[in-house]
């Protein structure tokens, strides 16, 4: 069956960074340089000195005069290239997380597997300081298939140097490194040549990186959708080829992951392309047949995508991201209705259909319980009547949920200030720690318990 047009929303405007003439690496290294033989490409960009974290900055510095090397990379140089503000500061550096904890004192070791360096700073804010690690596999030449077959990673927490640093990374444009002193950006992948074309592309060969780890294909539609950046066509080729590795990934870092998708302020066009990949059939087969079948859901892919762009709206009005309950029973609503259709109980059916998700994606039960409340309680707080189930735990996160409804349908929000009102009312002090105590989900048919 055919799909509807391409509904995508307009792409966000990015401003674009200026690289400074590039001067030839013999006139500029001397005999010590540290990076000699390893490829390395040196820009000179310029990059406005309001715009780094001066916190970030301060450790970098201390440990470059410890005498060790020391760069912001990553993610952080990324956006800094593309106009956008990070919303963290990572460092790579050479020396050892207990290097690093003897250097600060407001320093703590975390990880087990593979150790990282905290440094705190007031408010909370956390500067992540990560020794170089290098692959603990080697390429392969394509011979080998029973290796291709089985690549996924298992174990990454060999120590290396710089450069072994950045070509064990995902993508180009996330294994830049800024010397902060030299101004540089060092490239050893090619990321800038990507940046500057804002695309997407492996480090590597693509089938092999989503093998090695399948939630990169996850991180690529993020990036394409966050940020607005092509994705080359040998790698959307392996998304698609490779996401039923999908399956073998770590089901709690998918979770994570499919939030980071809603969170960004750009859930319409990373559901778009994580169906358009076959991906969420993988993941979410319930809500990818939903999409899939357009013509008998009457419509229900367009309401679908209208709340998506709902979505977006509220977090960039905000400024933060909406509650991750708010947000699984927004994706989800649609395929929920349709699976409640037709059923006197509405909480069990909805949790007859979020039972499999659970399972697959290690959705955590007090989120699947709590949507399971929300399905009960939307069709009264639809019609304005608030009344006892305003007294629910959830009550404020199911009139969030109602609010993007009615926000994608282009109705008036009135109603919903005065039952936010009565549902502050209600609401009991929060207990220590502020955790909201939810009902057991256990899958089935549940009782749904009274008030809900």
């Amino acid at each position: 069956m055919g799909r509807p047009p391409d509904q995508l929303p307009a792409p966000p405007d990015l401003p674009s960074f200026r690289v400074e003439p590039h001067v030839d690496d013999r006139e500029r290294e001397s005999p010590e340089d540290r990076h000699a033989g390893t490829g390395l490409v040196r820009h000179a960009v310029v990059l406005d000195e309001h715009r780094l974290d001066a916190d970030a900055a301060r450790v970098v510095r201390k440990l470059e005069r410890g005498g060790f090397q020391a760069y912001l990379v990553g993610g952080c140089v990324r956006d800094l290239l593309l106009g956008g503000t990070p919303k963290d500061y990572d460092i790579a550096t050479s020396a050892r997380p207990e290097d690093v904890r003897a250097l600060f004192r407001n320093c703590r070791i975390i990880g087990r597997r593979f150790r990282l360096a905290h440094v705190l700073f007031g408010g909370g804010k956390i500067v992540e300081v990560a020794t170089f690690r290098r692959s603990p596999q080697t390429e392969l030449d394509g011979e080998d298939q029973d290796a291709l077959d089985d690549l996924l990673i298992r174990s990454d927490n060999v120590f290396g140097d710089a450069h072994e640093d950045a070509i064990r990374r995902d993508f180009t444009i996330n294994a830049l490194f800024y010397d902060l002193d030299r101004r540089e950006v060092l490239d050893w992948c090619g990321g800038m040549e990507d940046v500057a074309r804002r695309t997407i592309h492996t480090i590597g060969e693509p089938i092999v990186r989503f093998r090695e780890d399948p939630i990169r294909i996850l991180r690529a539609v993020k990036f394409a959708a966050r940020l607005d950046l092509g994705i080359e066509p040998d790698v959307y080729d392996a998304m698609v080829s490779c996401r039923e590795e999908l399956a073998k990934a770590a089901r709690p870092r998918v979770f994570e992951e499919i939030l980071r998708l809603l969170r960004g302020g750009a859930a319409h066009r990373s559901m778009w392309l994580l169906w358009e990949v076959g991906a969420m059939a993988i993941l979410l087969p319930e809500l990818a047949a939903f999409l899939d079948d357009h013509e008998a859901t009457d419509g229900g892919a367009d309401r679908f995508w209208a709340k998506l762009d709902a979505v977006d709206r509220q977090t960039k009005r905000q400024g933060k991201p909406l509650d991750d309950i708010v947000l699984w029973a927004t994706l989800l609503s649609e395929p929920l209705e349709e699976a409640e259709a037709g059923d006197t109980d509405r909480g069990a059916a909805a949790a007859d259909f979020l039972e499999p998700i659970v399972e697959r994606i290690a959705m955590p039960r007090r989120i699947a319980d709590a949507i399971r409340r929300i399905r009960t309680m939307l069709p009264r707080l639809a019609q304005g009547k608030g009344g006892r189930v305003l007294k629910n735990e959830v009550a404020g996160d199911a009139l969030a949920v109602l609010e993007i409804d009615l926000d994608a349908k282009g109705r008036s929000l009135d109603a919903l200030a005065q039952m936010r009102e009565e549902a502050r009312a209600f609401a009991p002090a929060v207990r220590p720690g502020g955790a909201r105590r939810m009902g057991r989900f256990r899958g089935g048919r549940p009782r749904a318990p009274r008030g809900s």
